[in-house]
């Protein structure tokens, strides 16, 4: 499902327009960017939730060339489903 796909569904289930509901969607997603650029951790009650992570530095192996490459430390995002939500899709 596309974020277009998303509009669209959220369109005919609030009757809001498409231009209505796709400046729902961006704000919402650029809001869930910057708190998580700032470092809090963003909780969706029933869905889950997202925070940031800290990622190592670390030597991994190119498969092509097999040889050795050495990836810097990083931040990275993780979301991690709640209970309702896994049992929503588990059912």
């Amino acid at each position: 499902m596309t974020k277009a796909d998303i509009v669209d569904v959220v369109s005919e289930g609030t009757g809001l327009t498409k231009v209505e509901t796709q400046a729902v969607i961006d704000g919402f997603l650029a809001t869930v960017s910057y708190a998580l650029q700032q470092g809090d951790r963003v909780d969706l009650r029933g869905f889950g939730n997202f925070r940031v992570t800290q990622r190592k530095a670390r030597t991994v192996i190119n498969p092509v060339t097999k040889k050795a490459i050495m990836v810097a430390a990083q931040k990275s995002a993780l979301f991690k489903p709640s209970k309702e939500l896994k049992k929503f899709i588990n059912t």
